[in-house]
């Protein structure tokens, strides 16, 4: 635009102004404070619309296209948010429960497993051996055992149950029981099985490799099934409740958010942070979301039923008075104009604001459920633009968000 036409332009917003405040004057019935709010609003509505933030006139005869969404009434639901990282819901280190040669390792890492599956084995010919020589000592002591006890169905039933006592202890007959049960558990634990289904990570064996009693081996993780813990602030641990919703955005994942729910609160407060572990737990069907990553938690807190609202993105503010203001779309399917009306706001929360219908404030204008309101594209708009809806206000010529 030349350099004429803009002095022209801001020379028509002065006029307006001195013309609306010749009005106050001619008007002596009119009160000063109704009529300077009037002044004001008209000339800020003006000043914005032929003049936007680049210099560049907005005119109102072309269509403008723009963005809209459908106030509604529903409960308002107030959150409480926190950072945290994703963890496994179970989570568990396999170590070697008996020593010997890894003979096999049947995992890899990221590998899936079944409850009961096979993981790895250790080299069961020792522990076959032991228990060989065990059920032989076993069969030895029976034969002893019967010697001992030889004719002793002809005593009494009491002094009989005396008799086999002493020739079991005797005859080692007990410790060669065990010696059989215990050679048979080390041969099992040769064998080492996943106790639930599981994903494989951190594998730290290689088959060949001496294990001894103790040594890690690999880890299970469930992913089915997704924990982020949370660090709530004592002042709001109270206003959550187990079992309420939680929406989670983790950073591997933009634009995207997850629905879980609260698990458990930890009803000491560090005294270090002044805080409170809260856990929320995912769905993790796919196994996209993985330990470790980091996540932005908003939990459900306070609820506030058969509340007006609309999108926070519709509420624009003016300066000099600063009040809020919407633009309403009024016409029919995607063509009409933009309304505008100023609005009392109440409760709000990262999607909606809550819209207040105020009868001792003259600027609090009701917005009905249904109605659409302008939520892009609008920043630059006056009352009564012509404008039409679309679905990338951007996109279509209009102006970024």
């Amino acid at each position: 635009m030349n350099r004429s036409r803009v002095i022209s332009l801001i020379g028509a917003v002065v006029i307006v102004g001195g013309a609306l405040g010749a009005a106050t004057v001619i008007n002596k019935d009119k009160s000063v404070d109704e009529e300077t709010s009037a002044t004001g609003a008209r000339i800020d509505s003006i000043a914005q619309g032929l003049i936007d933030g680049s210099g560049e006139a907005q005119t109102t005869d072309m269509e403008v296209p723009v963005e809209g969404e459908a106030a509604i009434r529903d409960t308002m639901v107030l959150s409480v948010t926190a950072a945290g990282q994703a963890a496994a819901w179970r989570q568990a280190s396999v170590s070697a429960l008996v020593q010997g040669e890894l003979k096999t390792l049947s995992v890899r890492e990221n590998e899936r497993v079944e409850a009961g599956g096979l993981l790895a084995a250790i080299d069961p010919a020792m522990f076959e051996i032991e228990l060989r020589e065990a059920e032989a000592r076993l069969r030895q002591a029976e034969a002893q055992y019967k010697t001992e006890t030889l004719f002793d169905e002809r005593l009494d039933a009491a002094i009989r149950a005396e008799r086999q006592r002493t020739a079991r202890a005797k005859t080692g007959l007990d410790g060669a029981e065990l010696a059989v049960e215990k050679a048979k558990l080390n041969l099992s634990r040769a064998r080492l099985t996943s106790p639930f289904r599981a994903r494989v990570a951190s594998v730290k064996a290689v088959p060949g490799q001496w294990i001894k009693t103790g040594d890690e081996l690999l880890t299970l993780v469930d992913l089915e099934r997704i924990k982020v813990e949370v660090q709530v602030l004592e002042s709001e641990v109270s206003l959550l409740t187990p079992g309420r919703s939680a929406r989670v955005t983790f950073a591997a994942f933009p634009g995207q958010e997850f629905v879980g729910r609260i698990e458990t609160i930890n009803p000491i407060i560090d005294i270090e942070t002044r805080s409170a572990k809260v856990v929320v737990s995912l769905p993790n069907p796919d196994g996209r979301i993985l330990p470790g990553m980091y996540a932005r938690v908003a939990l459900d807190a306070r609820r506030l039923p058969d509340r007006i609202m609309i999108p926070r993105s519709a509420v624009l503010e003016r300066d000099n008075p600063r009040r809020k203001l919407v633009f309403v779309f009024e016409g029919e399917g995607t063509r009409g104009m933009a309304k505008w009306r100023y609005v009392k706001t109440g409760a709000e929360n990262e999607r909606w604001v809550e819209i207040i219908v105020d009868p001792d404030d003259p600027d609090a204008n009701e917005i009905r459920p249904g109605e659409i309101v302008l939520t892009a594209g609008h920043h630059t708009l006056v009352h009564d633009a012509r404008i039409r809806l679309v679905q990338n206000a951007e996109a279509e010529g209009g102006r970024p968000r």
